[in-house]
């Protein structure tokens, strides 16, 4: 999810200069990266509308290296991400060969959009698409292989609808992966420590103590509710 949430951490000052960008309100900025041998452009539009659905932040680079150090196979895997931002993590998924459903509140969707146009070959399977946590996630379908999470726990009203999201989404044999940065003062860790383990088998597949940046790995525990 991305605004109306408060900004976990405050926006860099940009040293370029202000120019208009997809928003009338925004300054853009293009940045490169380089994961799994595919090179990534991606535009942030910074500004008031975006909020921190604008930036990559620390926590989707570390999953996007984790799926490079590990390896994960996303070919032919049913992919989806949630509160996507730039869409960077779900761009990576489907250059590995995933069919991947990129989402946030529909206010992100054109700078995904954007995102996706700019890296994802046509005909790659990528598609945008808004999901309120909570509210529509029951139009989605219920049977992912892959739910993708960057740096979305850090608003504790939304933790529910979280919960309650990826219980629907993940398949009974999918595997959730989130990276979070670990604010206490957000509660956080009171999410991955208290919260998901409760319908999740939960393990810390990576810390990063320099970021202060965990991964999760998550799995259903038993039969899923109805």
């Amino acid at each position: 999810m991305a605004d109306p949430r408060p900004d976990p951490e405050s926006e860099p000052e940009s040293v370029f200069p202000r120019e208009v960008g997809l928003f009338a309100d925004s300054y853009s900025e293009k940045s490169r990266f380089c994961f799994c041998g595919h090179e990534l452009s991606i535009t942030e539009n910074f500004g008031s509308r975006l909020g921190v659905a604008a930036r990559v932040w620390d926590a989707a680079l570390s999953l996007c290296n984790y799926f490079e150090s590990q390896n994960v196979d996303f070919r032919g895997k049913k992919v989806i991400e949630l509160g996507a931002g730039t869409g960077i993590v779900g761009i990576l998924a489907a250059l590995q060969g995933g069919d991947v459903t990129i989402t946030d509140l529909p206010l992100v969707l054109e700078q995904i959009q954007g995102n996706v146009q700019a890296n994802v070959p046509t005909g790659g399977r990528a598609q945008v698409r808004a999901l309120s946590w909570g509210i529509d996630q029951h139009v989605f379908p219920g049977d992912y292989d892959l739910v993708l999470g960057a740096d979305i726990v850090y608003l504790e009203p939304t933790f529910p609808l979280l919960l309650g999201t990826l219980r629907h989404l993940c398949g009974p044999h999918g595997t959730i992966y989130l990276a979070s940065k670990m604010r206490k003062e957000h509660g956080t860790e009171s999410f991955f420590q208290h919260l998901l383990p409760q319908h999740f088998q939960l393990e810390l597949a990576q810390r990063d103590e320099d970021e202060n940046v965990n991964i999760y790995r998550a799995r259903h525990r038993g039969p899923r509710p109805a």
